[in-house]
């Protein structure tokens, strides 16, 4: 049964009727101001005679205060290439490769035909349940690379890496470096459908920015993403941060990376918890021995594989750190090392600058720092951790040790004491116990003493061995 329209008092200008099973308005705008012609806004596929005399009247009020967004076709994936060649210069390259990632990969495939207009909170709201659920659409090569090793291994038999990269279309040279690391226990984490919180967000932040713009540029009249529902992030875990050495386990490593040619650079990181990009970027000429400082301005990123300069990761990262006697004697070695080695290269040698290089003076790739933190690792029977964690064990290690936190953030280049002490430090190793012992003697006084601990008896202790 076709409902009848409500009669409503007529609009200037406003004109709402039937096309087919849709509905549709036409609108009449200021004359030309050049021609004097009269102009009109059309915009139909409304499901009811009331969306359209809502959307018609919502056209007029954004008319009249000069706030008009004309009908486009513009479509996302049309906006987002229009966006990204704009932003590409003004963003760092990383940030402009992340910016591809996500569109590409999360939201052109899903909601990249629709129109930018026709884009709203709702919309919004499901393709970030969708990414929750099941957005993960790039193959992960390294979970399919150890199934295949596993899988063969079972069978008493290891596959030869070339064999392993033509089944899991992975380089030879990838598949080397897999087989090495399932060797020495260095397995994938099993991936979920769905994204995780903080890439869903990412995403957000990438289309809160790229609306913005379209609200400036007369695309849109507001940018959805404002009120847009984000997922929840759970409560990073320790477990979820990663790990941390203690002091043994730190030393340990430290006696078998001290006999590697670049020991400078381990005994830098475990000093300082500087970053890889940080440590791949460093210069000589920031390096001041005599005072026992480094300057940490440059760094090196990865980005689409390739490492390239940049100029670090916030303002708070570009910072002078002081120096160890032991980390300034295993420098002033190093730059030694470089010396001897610059002669015997002579004209062949590629000078950067860089602290930590090739022997012939190429700039050393931060996922080389990577790979030859690993096999240090595993050669120094420690447990496994990612060098990212030897900067956790510094913080972790400097608090202990009562080091003010605002002294170690500033050392790790953290502009917030706090974000310091909830992301990059772990459960403390007892510094809390002499306060433990103070508060207890507070309340407690002189004039209580220890309790005697209680006898169990026989059926208590039969029913913990039985447990």
């Amino acid at each position: 049964m076709t409902r009848t329209p409500r009669k409503r008092p007529p609009v200037t200008g406003v004109v709402v009727y039937q096309r087919g099973r849709k509905w549709a308005y036409r609108l009449e705008l200021e004359r030309d101001t050049l021609t004097g012609d009269r102009q009109w806004e059309y915009k139909s596929g409304f499901g009811t005679d009331e969306e359209a005399w809502s959307a018609a009247i919502a056209a007029k009020t954004a008319a009249d205060a000069g706030r008009r967004v004309p009908p486009s076709k513009r479509t996302v994936a049309d906006f987002l290439a229009e966006w990204l060649t704009a932003v590409r210069h003004s963003v760092k390259p990383s940030t402009y490769t992340n910016y591809v990632d996500y569109r590409d990969a999360y939201v052109v495939r899903i909601i990249g035909k629709r129109r930018l207009q026709d884009i709203d909170v709702p919309t919004l709201n499901e393709l970030y349940r969708h990414l929750l659920r099941e957005g993960r659409c790039k193959r992960d090569t390294n979970a399919v690379m150890y199934d295949y090793w596993r899988t063969r291994k079972l069978a008493g038999v290891e596959p030869p890496p070339r064999e392993i990269a033509q089944h899991s279309g992975a380089s030879i040279y990838a598949a080397r470096a897999a087989v090495l690391r399932y060797r020495r226990g260095r397995l994938p984490v099993a991936m979920t459908p769905g994204l995780a919180p903080k890439t869903v967000k990412n995403v957000h932040r990438m289309l809160h920015r790229a609306l913005s713009d379209a609200v400036a540029w007369g695309y849109l009249t507001s940018n959805p993403a404002v009120h847009a529902s984000l997922p929840r992030e759970r409560r990073t875990s320790a477990r979820q941060r990663g790990k941390t050495w203690t002091a043994e386990e730190l030393n340990a490593w430290l006696k078998v990376a001290t006999k590697d040619r670049d020991a400078a650079l381990w005994v830098l990181v475990a000093t300082t918890g500087m970053r890889r990009s940080e440590l791949a970027g460093a210069d000589v000429e920031l390096l001041d021995l005599a005072a026992a400082r480094l300057t940490v301005e440059d760094t090196r990123v990865v980005v689409d594989g390739k490492a390239e300069e940049s100029d670090g990761k916030t303002a708070s990262g570009r910072r002078t750190i002081a120096l160890d006697p032991l980390t300034v004697s295993y420098l002033r070695r190093h730059l030694a090392m470089l010396a001897d080695e610059k002669r015997e290269f002579g004209t062949m040698y590629r000078d950067h600058g860089k602290l930590f290089c090739h022997p012939d003076g190429r700039p050393i790739h931060p996922d080389t720092i990577t790979r030859r933190f690993n096999r240090l690792v595993d050669r120094a029977e420690v447990p496994l951790i990612r060098l990212h964690d030897v900067r956790h064990t510094y913080a972790t290690l400097s608090l202990d040790a009562g080091v003010e936190p605002k002294v170690v953030a500033d050392r790790i280049g953290h502009a917030n004491m706090a974000y310091t002490l909830t992301i990059y430090t772990h459960r403390s190793t007892g510094r809390d116990q002499p306060a433990a012992d103070k508060v207890a003697g507070v309340i407690f006084g002189d004039a209580w003493q220890l309790p005697e601990e209680p006898e169990e008896d026989e059926e208590h202790r039969e029913d913990d061995t039985d447990r």
